[in-house]
C-alpha cells in the first residue's frame, strides 16, 4: 500500500482582551455582553494584554490517513510522531505582552485545548496549552510581563485545508 502525502496549514489566530481587575470578572468574545473599555484596578491603573505572534503551526507533512500529533513547545521545539511527519520550520508560538502596574502580581488564565475549524466544515484540536509563564507571575519594575504559549496538536484521518481558531487569554491584579 503506498503510503499518501497531505500538506495541512494550521493556524490559531490569538483573540485577546485586555485584563481586569481583581474585583470584576473579565470579559471574553463569547461572553453575551463584551465590552471594549480598558479596564482599571482600585487606583485607576490599566492593564493591557497584546498579541505579539500568534500561534502558528503553519503547515504539517502527513504520510497516511492515521493518528499523530505535532506538538510546539513555548521554547520553539517542535516535534511529530504518528501520521505527522513534520512540522513547518516557519511554525511560531504564540507570544503576549501584558502591561500595567510596576511589580503587580497577575493571574493569567489560557484555555487547556483550542479548537480550530476550516472552511470546508473539518475540526482539530489543539491540547495541552503550555506556557512559559513563572509559577507566580508579576509585573516587572516597568510594569511588563511578556510570555510564550505553544501546545500539541491531535491529527487523525484526513484533514487537508486552513484551521483557524481563537486562544481567549484573561489577565487580571491579584
Amino acid at each position: 500500500m503506498a503510503s499518501r502525502y497531505a500538506l495541512i496549514a494550521l493556524a490559531a489566530a490569538a483573540a485577546l482582551l485586555a485584563g481586569v481587575p481583581s474585583s470584576a470578572s473579565a470579559q471574553c468574545r463569547l461572553c453575551s455582553t463584551p465590552t471594549t473599555e480598558l479596564a482599571t484596578d482600585a487606583n485607576g491603573a490599566d492593564i493591557q494584554l497584546s498579541l505579539e505572534a500568534a500561534l502558528d503551526f503553519d503547515n504539517l507533512v502527513l504520510d497516511g490517513d492515521g493518528q499523530g500529533e505535532a506538538t510546539l513547545l513555548p521554547t520553539g521545539h517542535r516535534s511529530a510522531s504518528g501520521s505527522v511527519t513534520a512540522v513547518s520550520a516557519r511554525a511560531m508560538v504564540g507570544s503576549v505582552a501584558i502591561t500595567g502596574v510596576p511589580g503587580r502580581a497577575v493571574r493569567i488564565d489560557l484555555p487547556p485545548r483550542i479548537e480550530l475549524h476550516s472552511s470546508r466544515g473539518g475540526r482539530i484540536i489543539i491540547e495541552s496549552i503550555e506556557t512559559d509563564l513563572p509559577s507566580a507571575p508579576r509585573l516587572d519594575s516597568a510594569g511588563n510581563l511578556n510570555f510564550r504559549f505553544g501546545g500539541r496538536l491531535d491529527v487523525r484521518g484526513g484533514i487537508e485545508g486552513d484551521y483557524r481558531g481563537d486562544v481567549p487569554i484573561t489577565v487580571e491584579y491579584l
